[in-house]
């Protein structure tokens, strides 16, 4: 485990912090939090009858109104002109044909290919599969693109500007490699399988015509007739060796709209009211398998749900004996964020309360679990905690205070480094607020083997450590809706571009 993840003594240097003793208060309502509430709500909410809590389903809907009843019953502000709901505009898109075929191989869907492109054809097209393998200056100069599907080998690389170069130089479509070993592909290919039908959900966009094929390795060497690691070879520097093939494809699209919404409470602060903390999570998940059995996504992000709901609660609790913050607080649960952050992007978007005034975004998403990396360590007692000083000098040391003062668990960075593999930091609802210069902080337990699977259920969760992390982002959250001083922006967003 690395060392130097718990607060050093230097923290409080610049800061306007108080000694560690405890607030009677702050603890009196923090433990108001409990391992049963949490239990009961997370129960509700992951369970098999919420068939996975798909964005803009039935089910998905039943869990909003769960969410604004409880917004309701505990004393909060209905913040969108008199409801609880923000609409949010989405659709679903269906490619109800997609055909590629190279030489006399018809290849099949979600199982020789994925297709991760856009477009919208009213017949086949016919073209080269030509191999380009890496996207170099050098690679375009040896291989005529134009016209073409293109053979791209993008294996441990981003390839989003990669594919926008091939096509801006006059490519027809990309046939694309981003990992190694059919394994990984299956994988791939299997989500996609059990995707299939319910439709890619995101904004009504524009359609570009932008076929990309994803294959796995070794039917790329299949499509072109050579080993993998001739193309591997090939790729780099030599593309104009791998013989042309004939090809054909074809995508056809549909769209139908799709009712979705964020979920809001909204709790008034007093002398600073016009400042707005902002405590989010996302609600919905991924629905059911093709198999028919619920990702019932107890962790994800059903865990980070219930935290949000309970430290609302205990906000709630003690505005009602006349302990109001000094900052109104905004509990913002998301929807889509499994398909792309899409909530959180049409909140920032359309903010119900000004960006400007904006404080810092908490973020909740798994917090119930303990993952690999801690599963053999002594002490379990951590969490991850993931962008706290992207953008102010101030956030880190605070939530540091209030974690040595109240909580005492480990707070672990190791995923806050700009080049994690993993990409956390960009990978939940946080990411929307950082974008527009909002201080965040993102709480986090890292993956286990259920992440995304049909088991990730309420029986494997930690309840006592999500109890004593939901407890940490509450003492977090009142200080940072009381304290004097808002935390300054004072840093640079290096991290703006997923």
């Amino acid at each position: 485990m690395n060392k130097g993840l718990i607060l050093s003594s230097a923290l409080a240097i610049g800061l306007a912090l108080p000694s560690f003793a405890q607030a009677p208060a702050q603890v009196k309502y923090a433990n108001t939090i409990s391992v049963e509430d949490l239990t009961k709500h997370l129960t509700y909410l992951a369970s098999d009858d919420m068939k996975g809590r798909d964005t803009g389903s039935e089910e998905g809907k039943i869990a909003a109104n769960y969410l604004a009843d409880f917004y309701k019953s505990i004393g909060l502000a209905a913040p969108v002109n008199g409801s609880y709901f923000q609409a949010v505009p989405l659709v679903s898109t269906n490619f109800t044909k997609v055909i590629l075929q190279v030489g006399k191989a018809k290849l099949v869907e979600n199982q020789d290919f994925v297709f991760i492109g856009d477009g919208n054809m009213a017949k086949a097209a016919k073209a080269e599969l030509v191999f380009l393998g890496l996207v170099t200056d050098e690679n375009l100069a040896k291989v005529d693109v134009k016209g073409k599907l293109v053979g791209l080998w993008a294996v441990g690389v981003r390839s989003n500007d990669l594919v926008t170069k091939v096509m801006d130089a006059g490519a027809a479509g990309i046939v694309i490699v981003s990992m190694e070993g059919q394994a990984n592909f299956d994988r791939i290919a299997n989500r996609y399988k059990t995707l299939a039908g319910k439709g890619r959900i995101g904004f009504d966009v524009e359609t570009k015509q932008r076929p990309i094929f994803m294959v796995s390795s070794d039917k790329m060497g299949q499509l072109f007739g050579a080993p993998v690691e001739t193309l591997k070879e090939a790729a780099k520097a030599t593309p104009e060796t791998i013989a042309p093939q004939k090809a054909s494809y074809q995508v056809v699209k549909t769209k139908t709209p799709v009712e979705a919404f964020n979920v809001m409470g909204f709790l008034e602060g007093t002398d600073k009211k016009e400042e707005v903390l902002v405590i989010s999570s996302h609600y919905d998940h991924v629905g059911v398998s093709s198999e028919g059995d619920a990702f019932n996504g107890a962790d994800d992000d059903g865990s980070g749900t219930v935290s949000v709901m309970e430290i609302a609660e205990a906000f709630a609790l003690a505005a009602k004996d006349g302990i109001k913050p000094r900052r109104s607080i905004l509990f913002l649960n998301v929807t889509g964020e499994e398909k792309g952050l899409l909530g959180s992007e049409y909140y920032s978007e359309n903010p119900v309360y000004p960006l400007a005034n904006t404080v810092n975004n908490i973020n909740i998403d798994m917090v119930g679990r303990i993952d690999y990396e801690y599963q053999k360590e002594a002490n379990k007692d951590y969490v991850y905690v993931i962008g706290s000083e992207m953008l102010s000098s101030q956030l880190k040391k605070i939530n540091e205070y209030n974690n040595i003062t109240y909580t005492n668990l480990v707070l672990d960075y190791r995923y806050d480094a700009a080049d994690d593999p993993n990409r956390f930091y960009y990978r939940s609802d946080h990411y929307n607020f950082a974008k527009h210069n909002i201080p965040v902080i993102f709480f986090f337990n890292g993956v286990h083997d259920d992440y995304h699977q049909v088991t990730d259920t309420v029986d494997k969760i930690e309840f006592p450590l999500m109890n004593k992390r939901a407890h940490l982002i509450f003492h977090t959250a009142w200080d940072l809706a009381n304290r004097e001083n808002r935390t300054p922006v004072d840093g640079s967003n290096t991290r703006t571009d997923r």
